[in-house]
């Protein structure tokens, strides 16, 4: 049976990243790997043993381009409003908490913010499918 360990982004500042990802999803460096061109630095946090690796490809200063391929990733905290409400205390720019519904069942509570490259990450309440 195959595991899923890691999903990898580009970033243009590695320390600004790294700061972005321990205050969103306490996500703090595992591993980190230095070559002459580039950098690899995994984050991780005590929820789960997956991965985030950012790569720094080093004098790059041009941002990255997202694509229409990419969408976002995806997070669950116990309380959408609370941990929105921890960003914006942080510095940070979350978007407004939603309710996705069908009629009247609630089937999501959730924010979207944007890393420093501009990376969407959803932010959901614990709550149905999303535990």
């Amino acid at each position: 049976m195959s595991k899923v360990i890691h999903a990898m982004i580009r970033v243009i500042d590695l320390d600004r990243s790294i700061r972005f990802y321990a205050d969103l999803l306490a996500l703090r460096e595992s591993h980190r790997l230095e070559f002459p061109d580039f950098a690899l630095v995994y984050l991780r946090n005590d929820e789960n043993g997956f991965e985030l690796e950012l790569t720094l490809n080093k004098g790059r200063e041009e941002p990255y381009t997202h694509g229409t391929g990419y969408g976002h990733i995806a997070a669950v905290v116990d309380d959408a409003s609370a941990e929105r409400e921890r960003l914006l205390a942080l510095g940070h720019q979350p978007g407004d908490v939603k309710e996705f519904k069908r009629g009247d069942e609630l089937l999501a509570r959730f924010f979207f913010i944007q890393d420093p490259d501009g990376y969407k990450i959803e932010v959901l309440e614990r709550h149905g499918h999303y535990r």
